[in-house]
């Protein structure tokens, strides 16, 4: 590394800085580790899916009000420089990792071993380590940042080893549900400039690095969806005049926009503005982008540049079966007037498969309901309220005309139902169109759970609990009739899930409800000094599930191992640029 080193010995149960070492666990309890390792996310929780729509609403709405990188024009403008002793580096990739501990730990632990050995290679610990985006679930708070993120990679690497690796970090659209308020408190900081053994090396949301043989990494803060900030624009400005014809550069964005602009033309449009005019009149070349935020390992080959999506830091997988084959980037429809030329670029390597993606979507019926208990309890609650207007509409059948089936109440739940179920086929905070395809498979599943509602109102109605004394029949049926058929409408919102994906429409919802903590990625990148940068994508088929405390008291050892070693293996074949 390029960073000074202080000449004295420090000593054993020191950093290299001269920090005493964190003091090691004797036990998994919270109280020894300092933080509460979490369980994954229940995406589909109800209160978890109204607060996050209240956020992306606020976000979306006050977005520019929050927007902190303006402000940043009064940090520093650094720009910097890693290297290893050989004259070459390695650089590992990880994105969207602050979720259930299994997973993330998992991932964490693989990137703080000193050596890999994957498929025959030996790959030694990373010298500089990049933060994709979502470094936390489901909202940027101090406590879920200590909890979710940092506490595992402390947990991983307690204590910075002599080589001192430095992390750098780009926010995503989790980072930015503060406004950024505690990613740059974690990341960017002019003090204690630690993240578990990692040393953070950035002054901003964005960085410049360069690294060996004319390679550059740039981390572009694009993730509010507007134009990239003067600020940023200057700071890159300054970094461009170091480029050369002859330099190579690395840019990693918060999201795949090169695959969202395949529904959204415009999605891409930040990117490309930012390759054509910083980076083109430069003459460098940007070989490579990286990205997470889609859950997955996904990467599309151009003429000269390659296209990664590598979100699979421990987050719920997202699926790959759906990836279009094919993408034209910038796409044609723009309405960018100055876009770059379009080209083609083809999807050559996925982790999972498809084929195994695919059977990932059937573990929809048995994860759902056991997953997010809270939703199933909505849908509980919901059909126990169309049940008992629909039953009482059927007994005020011959009393009245103005109390047979269109009674308001009943009618009321009728288009709550149904309007919910259109809203959930395509949320208003979605990027990209709604289609034919959203109202029609929305219309559909909201007439399904009303259908059901009928059937369910049929069978209530031939027991015996209906003719109870009241309130008994309203007892019975919140404690009977809700869990039953809460769980029965789980398997039909399932069966909609599953059915749904198959035509792109809640593709997202089909895994976030399952929390699917399998098939992890991250990367790992050699950069020779001769220039070449090989680029190996790891993947861990099953993480680990049962830990237990490390017996290797030395500081940097990993607190915690997994009783059943995890098995990395490549993806696919490494990748080579030149």
């Amino acid at each position: 590394m390029t960073d000074e080193r202080d000449d004295h010995q420090a000593p054993a149960d020191a950093q290299p800085d001269g920090e005493p070492a964190p003091r090691r666990p004797r036990s998994t309890d919270p109280l020894e580790l300092g933080f509460t390792p979490r369980k994954p996310v229940p995406w589909l929780a109800p209160f978890l899916l109204i607060s996050t729509g209240i956020r992306t609403l606020l976000a979306i709405l006050f977005g520019a009000y929050l927007d902190k990188r303006e402000l940043q024009n009064a940090f520093g403008d650094d720009i910097f420089r890693q290297a290893g002793p050989d004259g070459g580096l390695w650089l590992d990739y990880v994105a969207d990792l602050g979720d259930g501990f299994h997973a993330t730990y998992s991932v964490a632990y693989l990137l703080a071993q000193p050596e890999l050995t994957v498929d025959g290679h030996r790959l030694p610990r990373a010298q500089t380590l990049v933060m994709g985006g979502d470094q936390v679930y489901p909202s940027a708070a101090y406590a879920e940042y200590e909890n979710r993120c940092k506490g595992p990679y402390q947990a991983a690497l307690p204590a910075t080893p002599p080589d001192r690796p430095t992390l750098f970090a780009v926010p995503g659209n989790h980072d930015w549900y503060d406004g950024l308020t505690a990613f740059l408190r974690l990341f960017v900081r002019s003090r204690d400039r630690n993240f578990a053994g990692w040393r953070t090396g950035q002054s901003r949301s964005y960085f410049a690095v360069e690294l060996p043989a004319g390679w550059w990494l740039l981390g572009v803060d694009d993730q509010s969806g507007s134009y990239l900030d003067d600020p940023q624009l200057a700071y890159f400005d300054e970094v461009a005049r170091r480029l050369t014809p002859e330099s190579k550069v690395i840019i990693a964005t918060p999201s795949p926009t090169w695959v969202k602009a395949a529904d959204d033309p415009t999605a891409y449009d930040s990117v490309d503005y930012f390759v054509r005019t910083i980076i083109d009149p430069t003459g460098a070349r940007v070989r490579l982008l990286l990205s997470g935020d889609l859950h997955h390992y996904a990467r599309y080959a151009g003429h000269d540049r390659q296209l990664i999506t590598c979100g699979g830091g421990g987050a719920y997988l997202y699926p790959t079966h759906k990836l279009p084959e094919r993408l034209e980037v910038p796409p044609r429809d723009t309405l960018a007037r100055r876009a770059s030329r379009t080209q083609p670029y083809d999807l050559v390597a996925r982790y999972p498969d498809a084929a195994r993606s695919r059977r990932y979507g059937w573990g929809i019926f048995g994860r759902l309901p056991f997953r997010n208990p809270g939703f199933a309890t909505l849908l509980g609650t919901l059909h126990t309220l169309l049940m008992l207007a629909m039953a009482g509409a059927t007994a005020n059948w011959g009393d009245s005309s103005d109390q047979r089936l269109f009674s308001v109440p009943l009618v009321l739940m009728v288009l709550v139902t149904v309007i919910a179920a259109i809203l959930f086929a395509k949320p208003p905070s979605a990027s990209g169109k709604r289609h034919a395809r959203h109202w029609l498979l929305g219309v559909g599943h909201g007439v399904a759970h009303v259908a059901l509602a009928a059937g369910g109102t049929w069978v209530w109605l031939a027991l015996p609990f209906y003719d109870w004394p009241w309130p008994l029949p309203a007892v019975a049926a919140v404690v009977v009739y809700g869990p039953v058929i809460g769980l029965v409408a789980s398997q039909l919102v399932a069966a909609y899930l599953l059915v749904a994906g198959a035509f792109g429409v809640n593709v997202n919802e089909l895994f976030a409800g399952q929390g699917i903590e399998d098939s992890k990625s991250f990367l790992r990148l050699r950069i020779d000094p001769d220039g070449t940068l090989t680029v190996y994508a790891i993947g861990v088929d099953r993480v680990s599930r049962d830990w237990q405390v490390n017996p290797d008291q030395s500081p940097t050892a990993s607190w915690l191992l997994p009783k059943t070693p995890l098995t990395p293996h490549l993806t696919e074949p490494p990748v080579v640029l030149t």
